[in-house]
Formats: C-alpha cells, structure tokens, sequence
C-alpha cells in the first residue's frame, strides 16, 4: 500500500498546478510573498555595491520546505549582509503543543502530535562604517493542521529594528517614521504597542541596556486580534516599509570619514549584539534546537567581527557616552 502524499508534497502539487492565488492557503500565500521581498531587498541591497555579488544558497529540508539564503560578505558597504527565507513542515509533539495552547486555544488539546507549517523572511545587515546602523527584519507565520491540511490554528510574528554605532537623531526619527506609518494604516494603536513590546524584547539584562534603538515587535498575532486577511495586509506593509525606511539612511552614511577609535567602539557593540543573539533571542535557540536546522542559516545574524574588552567605559561627554545612555534608557522617537 503506497504512502499517502504528506502536506508538503500536496502543496508543491497544488503550486505547480495552480500557481498560488489570492483563494490559496494563507501558508502558501505567507510563502509566495517573502520570496517576492526577498528578492526585492536583495536587488536594492545589490545596487549599493555592485562589485560584491550575493551568495545565493537554496537548500531543502527532508520533511519539506526548506529556503534560500542571500549573503555578502567583506562588501564595500556592509561586513556581512545575510537576507534569509525559511519554510518548515514538520511535526509537533505533545509537549510543544501544550506550551502553544497557552497562547492558542484553537489548538486540539487532544492530540498527540499536529502538523505544522513555519515560514519567515528574516534580515540582518552589518555596515563597514560605523556611522551606519546595523538593521534587523523578521516577519513570520505559524499554522498548525489537521492530517488533510486544513488549517486549525495560525498567527503572524514579527518586527523591525535599528541598532546604531553612533547615534543621528534624524535616522532614528526616519527609521521610526516610516514603520510608524506603515502601522498607522492599520491600526493606531499598533505602533506605540508594538514598539513597547521591541524595547522590551531587544533587552539585554545582564548589561542592562537594549540592544539598539527598537522599532517594532509583535507575536501570536491571531484571530483575537484581527482576521487573517488584515493581518497578512498589515505584514505586507511592514515588509513594504523596509527599504525605504533604511536604503536613505545607508546611502547617507556609508561614506563618511572615521577613524580607528570609531571602528573599535563599533566592534564593542557588535560584542552585545553577539551577546544578545546567543543568550537572549529566542528565535536563535528554537532554530538551533529544530532537528535537522540549517545552522549556517541560524547564525548569519552574527556580525564578522566583535571585540569585546576588559572593563571598557566610554568618555564622559563624548559620543559613546550619548549613546549608551539612550541604550539605558530608551525614547519616543515619534
């Protein structure tokens, strides 16, 4: 007796066939759209330094799915630039669906196993100059199903945020700005929630301060929030927002004069933010804790170089101190 076709196979069938449409499965939809922005960032991201081609790698998982990962490395314009896609079938066991009944009950309490479905496009870019901010991006989806692939429980996930070197207070008020805009389309209350929630996430306890300046972070996103179709129209906008809340300030500082002492107090940062994936982010420990996890995929967030130094305090009045002292106590930007 032949196998039936699992989940995966029947939606790489359906997309064959079919092509994904607006009446397609959200999963597939989810998946269609980080694949179309993935390619959208990496052509802009090109085009600021055309001599230092992408890596371009597509890899599969047994159980289905699998990615593409989009890396440059010792550019002219960024140290390391890694724009990632992920698409994950698998199976949950009983423990891991209990932990997820907490946050949603649409989930049959039930059962022994679920199938899932896990899509995300996620981006960190790294500049050579350090009057230019490292940035952050992640958008995700989740849906558990039953054994015929009808959906039984889903959300969104997801957020953006800055983390500069130095600090220029119109980059932050930019960068801001056009996420804000892009929440306000949808809901007025998303962006002083959302951003809340990131300076809170993107905390980095044992040094008390945050990792950058934020910008916005939500998760478990469903149905008690808004329906599935203004949700996906909400991420579609945030992803939308990206490049043009970014590329201007990029392009406006990634040929600005700096010195040695500037390229050292960047590696300083580059060390927290290291700290702050390997310790605290729980997006870097579920993907090295998933079997068979693609883990050069995992850690592209990490920057190529970090240096970390014994009791370093930075200058009184100086830069650095300004800094440090906006890390320890986050503002409203707009």
């Amino acid at each position: 007796m032949t196998e039936a076709p699992s989940i995966a196979d029947r939606d790489s069938i359906s997309k064959r066939e079919s092509g994904v449409t607006e009446k397609s499965p959200m999963r597939l939809r989810m998946e269609a759209l980080i694949k179309e922005k993935q390619s959208e960032i990496v052509a802009a991201l090109q085009k600021l330094d055309p001599e230092n081609k992408f890596r371009t790698d597509t890899w599969s998982r047994p159980a289905g799915g699998g990615g593409i990962s989009c890396v440059q490395q010792d550019g002219n314009v960024f140290e390391k630039a890694g724009v990632n896609t992920s698409i994950v079938y698998g199976t949950l066991p009983r423990p891991a669906i209990e932990k997820m009944r907490v946050n949603h009950k649409a989930i049959d309490p039930d059962v022994d196993s679920l199938e899932f479905f896990a899509a995300g496009l996620s981006l960190v870019l790294h500049p050579q100059n350090p009057n230019a901010p490292t940035v952050h991006l992640n958008y995700r989806y989740f849906e558990t199903m039953d054994n015929d692939g009808k959906c039984n429980a889903w959300w969104f996930g997801g957020g953006t945020d800055l983390t500069p070197t130095y600090l220029y207070d119109e980059d932050a008020i930019h960068f801001h700005k056009s996420i804000k805009d892009a929440c306000d389309k949808h809901d007025r209350g998303y962006y002083p929630r959302f951003k809340q929630w990131c300076d809170k996430y993107f905390y980095i306890p044992h040094r008390q301060e945050s990792r950058g300046i934020g910008g916005i972070f939500f998760d478990d996103l469903d149905s008690q929030e808004k329906d599935q179709e203004q949700l996906f129209s909400f991420v579609k906008d945030c992803l939308s927002s990206f490049l043009p809340g970014y590329l201007p300030i990029v392009t406006k500082r990634k040929d600005m004069p700096f010195g040695e002492r500037e390229k050292q107090w960047q590696q300083l940062r580059r060390g927290r933010y290291v700290e702050f994936n390997l310790v605290n982010d729980r997006g870097t420990s579920f993907g090295l804790n998933t079997p068979s996890a693609r883990v050069e995929s995992i850690l592209m967030s990490l920057p190529l170089t970090a240096r970390w130094m014994y009791m370093h305090e930075a200058e009184k009045g100086s830069r650095e101190e300004r800094m440090i002292g906006v890390l320890k106590q986050p503002i409203e930007w707009v």
